[in-house]
């Protein structure tokens, strides 16, 4: 990876996603603004800190003062260690730049060790004599002699404890400290983030020689450790040794990008940015953005909430909705969620987007973009989970235990979508708004569960327009059931506007018995009902479903004098559906139109025409009417019904070019058609032939 200029990562945004992720891409954009408008710029103020009274904003405790002295003595790793150390430095993690975090992962195991050392009395608590010193992680970059240096005032450690801890491959020094303190019944091992002991040998994969000066509390000697990563490591007295680890990594040739400031700084805002100790990059502060969702809630401010949901996902706007949760039971979570004021751009739409929620264990990044935290169809919450249950492999990049998971994933979508739920009991004008634009999301939400209980509980944020309000005004599936009747069904009907549903022929007979119908005017909103297929008990049931299932509706005992007669009826149905050949499944008179003279219905309408949205592209046209199967019904009672059985036998060309005009009309009504430009053919042919008559 290449240095590049501060101006051009800047303006290469794309650039910085690819490498650096999101968190990064916001302190590029608070950067820019600087250039822009020095005076308005503004930095994430901390939320709280655990500092101590001499931390500065500026300073340094790498002093380079070690000095080797006495013999070395060479020891050679034990564990298998020349093809486990391969292991390590080559396969086990996926990107080089994760050895920071490891690094840094251990000093900050180091200081909180210090803290508990310090606070827990007894014989260890005696041999500490600068209780009070600083706690901090320093690193520095040096370009020149390419080499990278992280330092800790942490416990440090004695001779024996870099045999043991850097000696032995995969023997954690920080799950070993764990176990101590649970045979104590302690809790002091809150923020230790180690527990594989491989992080410290993820540096030889961008170093060629590391060393380690450490001294350990209580101790007067230093020591120095050191290895090619060949198999051997040698260890030897040094003076000039300050209290804690100091690490130093001669870098590869091919990995000198990790000696330049603007790289480091960019990987310890995507990973380590979080840590609980101050960590200062050649001098400067560097984590100064605070963990806000392990803060109290109360404590927040509107302006912290703003700037922390740009810093972690990289926008330009503001939250609408703010969601911070907390729990230890199912699972220990620690969550900070933000529902976007933004409309979603055509790329957040597509379902390859990534989610925007990052995973963290202990404040430590573990992935930027969790796919399997939160469920597809919230992708577009942006934030960030911390759980301390959360099962890791060796590497830490990957998630295990899929049950647990599962687990997790559930609690969260639960709690996602109850908090939608209240937003939309509080304050239903705003969500109507947040609807608008991430309505789509929710319907996705319905239409990819299998659950049919989480799937319901998602419903209860859909909104439609009803047949007894007036335009524009929303309502809820509970809201219908408030005011449904003893049949237990919701009837709702699909159309593009308000005019086009209340004149549709299908709502006709529902109308004049003043039954409530829910308008779906988005494409996908009959879909979402189809698929759901109940709410709280009650059958979902479009209309044109209902008008082809209705077996009342085909008893033709009280047709009336202005109808066709029975025996008209069946001699015109069977020449109809001669005439429509291939195209028809059935021709049937129905009592339910009133002022249309026919209708087409399918098995499940919104499937059919999703099926003509998506699929239907190119298929011949007998092999469309084979899969859809359309019915058609027939007004008896309509004058041009009657006239076409008069042109049955007066007329039957022009009758033919009618019924084949009436069943297009349909079909273009029920939307089955691709192209509604394929009338003007049909109705040019019928015009043509009614005119020659005169």
């Amino acid at each position: 990876m290449s240095s590049f200029s501060r101006l051009n990562r800047l303006i290469s945004i794309r650039s910085v996603i690819q490498n650096y992720g999101t968190n990064s891409l916001y302190r590029n954009r608070v950067l820019l603004q600087k250039v822009k408008h020095p005076a308005n710029v503004r930095f994430i103020r901390p939320v709280s800190t655990e500092s101590s009274p001499q931390e500065s904003d500026h300073h340094t405790i790498i002093k380079n003062t070690e000095t080797p002295i006495g013999e070395s003595t060479k020891h050679e790793f034990q564990a298998e260690t020349r093809m486990l150390l391969d292991i390590v430095a080559r396969s086990l993690y996926s990107d080089k730049e994760v050895f920071i975090r490891e690094l840094i992962s251990n000093a900050s195991d180091a200081l909180e060790k210090f803290r508990y050392m310090t606070v827990s009395g007894g014989e260890d608590a005696a041999k500490v004599k600068d209780a009070d010193r600083s706690l901090e992680i320093h690193i520095s970059t040096d370009k020149h002699n390419r080499t990278l240096t992280i330092q800790d005032s942490g416990i440090g450690m004695t001779k024996d404890e870099l045999i043991s801890n850097l000696g032995v491959i995969a023997k954690s020094g920080s799950k070993a400290f764990i176990e101590e303190l649970k045979s104590k019944q302690t809790s002091g091992d809150n923020n230790i983030i180690g527990q594989f002991g491989v992080g410290f040998y993820s540096s030889f994969m961008v170093a060629n020689k590391v060393e380690v000066y450490s001294r350990a509390v209580g101790e007067e000697q230093g020591w120095k450790w050191s290895s090619d990563g060949m198999g051997t490591y040698e260890i030897q007295p040094a003076e000039g040794v300050q209290h804690g680890t100091k690490i130093v990594l001669h870098l590869k040739t091919d990995c000198r990008e990790f000696s330049d400031e603007d790289t480091i700084k960019n990987v310890i805002n995507k990973y380590s940015n979080f840590v609980g100790s101050p960590l200062y990059l050649n001098g400067k502060k560097a984590n100064i953005v605070q963990p806000l969702w392990l803060a109290d809630s109360k404590n927040i401010t509107l302006q912290q909430h703003q700037d922390f949901y740009r810093f972690i996902s990289g926008s330009y706007d503001v939250p609408r909705y703010t969601l911070h949760y907390k729990t230890d039971v199912p699972l220990s979570i620690r969550a900070l969620f933000y529902f976007p004021e933004g409309k979603p751009g055509l790329f957040e739409m597509s379902r390859e987007t990534e989610a925007g929620v990052a995973l963290y264990t202990k404040k430590i990044l573990i992935k930027n973009r969790a796919d399997n935290i939160l469920p597809k169809w919230l992708r577009f919450v942006k934030g960030v989970v911390d759980s301390e249950d959360i099962p890791l492999n060796l590497s830490r990049e990957l998630l295990q235990n899929s049950t647990l998971i599962k687990k997790l994933r559930d609690v969260l979508t639960t709690r996602v979508v109850k908090f939608l739920q209240d937003q939309l009991k509080k304050n239903q004008s705003e969500y109507e708004k947040f609807y608008q634009d991430y309505g789509l999301f929710i319907k996705e939400g319905i239409i990819t569960n299998f659950n049919q209980t989480e799937k319901e509980e998602t419903a209860h944020l859909l909104l439609f327009e009803s047949s007894r309000l007036e335009p524009g005004k929303k309502i809820t599936l509970k809201d219908y059931i408030s005011r449904a009747t003893e049949n237990r069904t919701i009837f709702y009907l699909a159309a593009p506007s308000r005019n086009l549903a209340e004149s549709s022929p299908y709502y006709e007979s529902l109308k004049s018995k003043q039954q409530e119908v829910l308008f779906c005017y988005e494409p996908y909103d009959e879909l979402v009902l189809m698929q759901l297929q109940q709410f709280n008990g009650y059958k979902l049931l479009s209309v044109e479903k209902d008008m082809r299932d209705d077996k009342a509706a085909n008893d033709l005992t009280n047709l009336g004098e202005d109808s066709l007669k029975r025996s008209e009826i069946n001699d015109l149905s069977k020449w109809i559906k001669g005439k429509l050949s291939g195209k028809v499944a059935s021709v049937n008179a129905t009592t339910r139109l009133e002022n249309h003279p026919c209708v087409v219905t399918v098995e499940e309408m919104a499937a059919a025409r999703h099926f003509i949205r998506t699929q239907s592209h190119g298929l011949p046209e007998d092999r469309r009417y084979a899969i859809l199967q359309p019915h058609l019904e027939i007004n008896p009672r309509h004058p041009i019904i009657k006239k076409l059985h008069k042109l049955m036998s007066s007329d039957p060309e022009l009758g033919e070019l009618l019924a084949k005009q009436l069943f297009a009309n349909s079909m273009v009504g029920a939307e089955l058609v691709e192209d509604p430009r394929i009338l003007l053919t049909s109705m040019n042919d019928l015009l043509t032939k009614a005119l020659d008559k005169h």
